[in-house]
């Protein structure tokens, strides 16, 4: 009864494109947005920032960038981390070697570095795909790694290739608490999402998404199949390098190569596949899920185990939480294999016309 857009007509056309059309959901977007800016920052603790909602934003970031290309796009890739890890040191020596560079400007740059790196690693895109493509994709992660080892130059001469990352200022104000470093990738993170969103539904989305179901129609019809999939890697890498480059900033705060490993490519890639492929909102919901998870099962499985008195080692315990996180990943699939957010669409559609049977 309350999600119904009976009475809400649209007199323009820039009424009927609008991102929101509906009144109500205009209204809940406006208040999460009230929500995360003004409530969360007063009455959540240091520890949930930290642990949980700043890592849980920038790998979305990172998850919607890797949408953009394979749930858009439709091009596979398993090199995100390897565009992460080039926005984190990119960032790093453009604060170090410009230091009168805006911070924001260098977070900005480092993306576009990414996305210099991105649109090399495509190319192959233009005359392979599947996963013959994953595979050309599969060399950024190793080259990368390679490259930021190799040379020293990238980690201003570190013996041991670890980078302490510079303190965070935006506009003369030092980001020095979780809270504040909780706001500032919030922001980034919303501007860019918001921007992601309507990237998808211009031209630009239209012919990724063309070029996703039947690359030889999308052809035919003129789409340019090499500026369209060169530009999906482009913007991917970029919304991968500025995540990279808030994960070594607002996160970690001293970053290696080698954390950037193909663990964490395939770690952004379930997320996708969990969250929903071809959403933004799935990047959100592939990050919340892989990032609280693991978190609420450290602390229930230890409890039934003591609840059935059954004794287990630290390393037991691990590997059991490991099973049942694996075992959960498959069922949600099972049950909607496009993803938590087609269950939410799902759900909204049926609220419209409530009571009535779908």
């Amino acid at each position: 009864m309350l999600y119904r857009e009976a009475g809400q007509f649209k007199t323009s056309y820039a009424a009927d494109q609008q991102l929101l059309p509906i009144r109500q959901d205009r209204i809940a977007f406006f208040t999460l947005l009230a929500v995360v800016f003004v409530v969360v920052p007063l009455f959540v603790s240091d520890y949930w920032f930290t642990a949980l909602l700043i890592p849980i934003l920038i790998f979305s970031l990172a998850a919607i960038g890797l949408n953009i290309l394979t749930g858009y796009a439709g091009q596979l890739s398993l090199g995100s981390a390897a565009f992460m890890a080039v926005g984190a040191f990119a960032a790093y020596n453009f604060v170090l070697r410009l230091p009168w560079l805006p911070q924001v400007v260098s977070f900005l740059l480092a993306g576009v570095c990414a996305a210099l790196v991105g649109i090399a690693f495509g190319l192959p895109s233009v005359r392979i795909k599947g996963f013959y493509l994953a595979v050309a994709t599969l060399a950024a992660q190793f080259f990368v790694v390679w490259a930021l080892q190799k040379f020293p130059w990238f980690t201003n001469n570190s013996s041991s290739g670890v980078i302490s990352a510079q303190g965070v200022t935006f506009f003369g104000i030092a980001i020095d608490t979780p809270v504040r470093n909780y706001l500032f990738v919030l922001g980034m993170v919303t501007v860019l999402a918001l921007l992601a969103k309507n990237m998808a539904r211009s031209n630009t989305g239209r012919a990724w998404m063309a070029v996703r179901d039947m690359d030889v129609a999308a052809e035919v019809i003129g789409i340019p199949l090499m500026r369209t999939k060169l530009m999906a890697f482009a913007i991917s890498s970029f919304y991968c390098g500025v995540a990279g480059a808030l994960y070594a900033f607002c996160y970690i705060g001293t970053v290696e190569p080698e954390a950037f490993s193909l663990d964490m490519s395939f770690r952004v890639l379930f997320m996708i596949i969990v969250g929903g492929m071809g959403t933004i909102m799935g990047g959100f919901i592939g990050a919340t899920f892989f990032t609280v998870l693991p978190i609420l099962l450290s602390v229930v499985v230890p409890g039934i185990a003591g609840l059935l008195h059954v004794n287990f080692d630290k390393a037991s315990l691990t590997y059991i939480e490991f099973m049942i996180f694996g075992a959960l990943i498959i069922f949600f699939l099972i049950v909607e294999p496009h993803g938590l957010a087609r269950l939410w669409q799902i759900g909204k559609e049926k609220l419209r016309i409530w009571p009535f049977p779908h």
